[in-house]
């Protein structure tokens, strides 16, 4: 009797890994392997993000390099008082390459990120989409403000991690994952709603021109600038912190200097506030609002046209 139970055991045991090892098989069978074509295309994609970040990282490199000189001079010995009078100044000082300084290098970290940030949101979009509408059960049902940012955000952190040193990027993706979901959910909503309500005789047989689309771009960078600088500020001055020219306070009877000190991101902005006011959260705002409006412009329209010539489907409900 033990014996038959035994072997009954046996047997069922023996049928169910038949039964699962014939599941396995066509389930292997029905997964294949990425064909040229698709490989293809990511690579145009990523070709496109990148051409993108460093086409539009060039056209503003002086408004860039003085942002960040006006964040972290010495505010007991000011250089920089405005964006006109930087730019002379580094002119004058420095020429011509001096408004280029550094731009290689950031050209080097700007067009990795920018081709993984622009590939990933359009996968995360996919994914996103896919996954609300067997939520919701209506196949036509279209990706939401909120529902872009959040792949605009999963874009910013995919590229952070893949493109910085693992031990900068939490400091990172504090400023950057705000500003980077902000900037493609405003940029998308904006063109689907100019598509849809088709205002001013913006839209042409559903398509936006370059200018239009240049103008949803400046007001998505915009916006996404303006929520995330003061961020940008305080992590840039705890990256500053003693190098020469980096932000001081003024100590003791007020003639001599000390350089900040800070424990982490909320005693930066709380000393940031007390030893020079709100406004210093701020600083390098206007040439960092005039940088961004073409950046951000420039970059997704680039993005949309390299894509176009490399004939690479953009469609993300397709």
């Amino acid at each position: 009797m033990a014996s038959e139970d035994v072997k009954r055991t046996s047997e069922t045991a023996v049928s169910t890994i038949v039964n699962l090892a014939e599941e396995a098989k066509l389930a292997s069978e029905g997964v294949k392997a990425p064909t040229s074509h698709a490989l293809l295309s990511i690579a145009k994609s990523l070709v496109a993000g990148g051409v993108a970040g460093g086409v539009s990282r060039t056209a503003v490199a002086p408004l860039e390099r003085l942002k960040i000189l006006l964040q972290v001079q010495n505010p007991h010995s000011i250089k920089y008082s405005g964006t006109i009078q930087g730019l002379k100044y580094i002119w004058r000082t420095e020429g011509l390459r001096g408004l280029f300084k550094g731009n290689g290098t950031n050209c080097a970290r700007i067009v990795p990120n920018s081709a993984v940030k622009f590939f990933s949101y359009e996968e995360a979009s996919k994914g996103i989409l896919w996954f609300y509408r067997q939520q919701t059960g209506n196949e036509d049902a279209q990706l939401t403000p909120l529902l872009r940012l959040g792949a605009g955000a999963c874009a910013g952190i995919i590229a952070m991690s893949a493109t910085y040193p693992m031990d900068m990027v939490r400091g990172r993706l504090t400023v950057q994952v705000p500003y980077v979901g902000l900037n493609f959910a405003v940029y998308e909503s904006l063109k689907d709603w100019l598509i849809k309500t088709r205002p001013f005789g913006l839209v042409e047989d559903s398509e936006l021109s370059v200018t239009t689309r240049l103008a949803c771009g400046a007001a998505a960078g915009t916006v996404g600038q303006t929520v995330a600088y003061p961020l940008d500020v305080i992590r840039r001055r705890m990256q500053m912190v003693g190098w020469k020219d980096a932000a001081s306070v003024v100590v003791g009877d007020g003639k001599s200097k000390a350089p900040l000190e800070y424990t982490g991101m909320v005693d930066a902005f709380r000393k940031t506030v007390r030893h020079e006011g709100f406004g210093a959260l701020y600083k390098g705002l206007v040439p960092n609002s005039v940088k961004v409006v073409p950046s951000i412009a420039i970059a997704f329209v680039t993005y949309e046209v390299v894509k176009d010539v490399l004939g690479v489907e953009m469609r993300i409900s397709d």
